[in-house]
């Protein structure tokens, strides 16, 4: 079972980055972040999404796990 993750950033990302961040739904925010959210296969998964982020030169707000049924 994947585990569903909500990542906000710092700065405005179009939704086309989507691909690039494993089919993550990239989502702009009205305040200026951007909402990074979907599934992750596993914690290397999820650290992979963050180094991207940070590559990016996007400031980390949060990140939170969902539950999600199964």
């Amino acid at each position: 079972m994947r585990d569903f993750y909500e990542i906000r950033v710092e700065g405005q990302l179009e939704p086309c980055w989507s691909e690039w961040l494993g089919g993550m739904t990239v989502t702009p925010l009205e305040s200026g972040e951007t909402l990074v959210s979907g599934p992750v296969a596993d914690q290397a998964a999820l650290y992979g999404l963050l180094i991207r982020l940070r590559d990016m030169n996007l400031k980390l707000v949060g990140v939170r796990k969902e539950d999600v049924m199964k």
